[in-house]
């Protein structure tokens, strides 16, 4: 059975009118910037994605990949493509599986906004977390290497790789929460009870902090490029909300699949997982707890009732780039919509937690 996002979501398309800019402008930054770069380039937009908008850049010998700011009103602190471009470079440079950057370009007269490059990595990526075109053991050995890969990020030390400076020390959820809520209050287009009410509820029951580590923020499957033959992650992407925090935050937020029906995308509830090979949610966190030397995942509710308020408020703020005219991908008035459910199933894991 062929998995039907592949084809929605996969792949590259012509790039939309919007998000055009000056291709030979990025062919001389190139050519100027990247060792061995030789043209002709042509450009084409992939289709997946909802922030920055990402393209595929081909010439004879190489492909690359570009990502960039989109144009138009931007909230603030979103769209950082140069903190995607830093991150990277440090995990590259300590081994850890991502594309190789090549350039940041923070000068928006070449294309219009700030971008960076990084080399195009071939492999697989899936869609649909059910994996339909899979076998049980190769479903299970892919969700291994997910947590696996996750758990390899949380175990670096941010120091010692050049990434201390990456984000701020202490009081990491209390942040978080307050920064999403402004993120929602900045995009809001109606009142939602729930969200208010998350909103209230959340900073009473922050967890304590835990060691600061570097935090992706959206470590799900279609972020991960997977070795074309085996299940073993070849790069992970899309590092535009990473920072230092709690490592609690990315494999909590990588859990919430387990409680998202399976009739949503990025949900596998309702599945049967053991008849699939997916393991159990309690089998991933034994594997994650045992790669990174946890004892248990404390205050998990209160994570879970979390995860689901953010990923509510980036649907809330892909919404509010709807209505503004500049989202990036035709599958965003989609993802708004899913405020309203995301938001009641936060506040059914917050009255688990004692709301």
């Amino acid at each position: 059975m062929t998995d039907p996002s592949a084809s929605a979501f996969s792949g590259s398309k012509p790039v939309d009118e919007r998000l055009r800019f000056d291709e030979p402008a990025l062919e001389r930054w190139m050519a100027a910037t990247i060792p061995d770069f030789a043209g002709p380039m042509s450009a084409q937009q992939f289709k997946g994605g909802q922030s920055n908008p990402t393209y595929l850049i081909t010439t004879p010998g190489r492909d690359y990949v570009l990502r960039r700011k989109p144009p138009g009103v931007l909230l603030p602190s979103a769209h950082a493509v140069d903190r995607e471009f830093k991150v990277i470079s440090a995990l590259h440079a300590a081994g850890y599986p991502v594309a190789r950057p090549w350039g940041l370009c923070e000068d928006p007269d070449v294309i219009g906004t700030a971008f960076y490059v990084m080399d195009r990595v071939e492999g697989r990526i899936l869609w649909n977390l059910g994996l339909p075109d899979q076998s049980p053991d190769e479903r299970r050995a892919i969700y291994e290497a997910q947590v696996d890969a996750l758990a390899d990020l949380h175990k670096l030390d941010p120091d010692r790789i050049g990434l201390s400076d990456y984000g701020k020390a202490g009081n990491y959820f209390a942040r978080q929460v307050g920064r999403w809520t402004k993120q929602y209050r900045a995009s809001e287009t109606e009142s939602i009870p729930a969200m208010d009410r998350l909103i209230d509820w959340l900073p009473q029951g922050l967890p304590p902090d835990g060691p600061a580590r570097i935090v992706h923020g959206d470590f799900r499957l279609d972020n991960l490029i997977l070795d074309p033959d085996r299940a073993e992650v070849r790069a992970v992407l899309d590092w535009e909300l990473s920072t230092l925090g709690d490592p609690l935050a990315d494999i909590s937020y990588f859990l919430i699949a387990w409680v998202i029906p399976s009739s949503e995308r990025n949900g596998l509830a309702g599945l049967d997982l053991p008849a699939l090979g997916i393991p159990s949610m309690d089998e991933i966190i034994a594997r994650y707890c045992a790669r990174t030397g946890r004892e248990g995942l404390p205050q998990l509710d209160w994570l879970l009732s979390y995860n689901l308020f953010r990923l509510a408020a980036i649907c809330q703020g892909i919404g509010g780039r709807v209505r503004d005219g500049t989202a990036a991908s035709p599958h965003a008035a989609a993802m708004a919509a899913r405020v309203k459910p995301l938001s009641a199933g936060a506040w059914h894991f917050a009255e688990r937690a004692g709301a």
